[in-house]
């Protein structure tokens, strides 16, 4: 069965990347990634955790 907290975390995050917008908007999107992030790092396999990183990582440069 695959993670749901994963899956929605990788969706917030590439939400967050697509989104054109600035200001607000942006900062919501991506507080919606880091949210989703944690909550899915905790009950993640390790090999998710480490995506996880790379997707927290790919967040914080925005």
């Amino acid at each position: 069965m695959a993670n749901r907290l994963f899956q929605q975390a990788r969706q917030y995050v590439e939400q967050a990347k697509a989104s054109s917008t600035l200001g607000r908007e942006k900062e919501e999107a991506i507080l919606k990634a880091k949210n989703a992030l944690s909550s899915a790092y905790a009950n993640s396999t390790f090999a998710e955790q480490q995506q996880l990183q790379d997707l927290q990582k790919e967040i914080e440069q925005l």
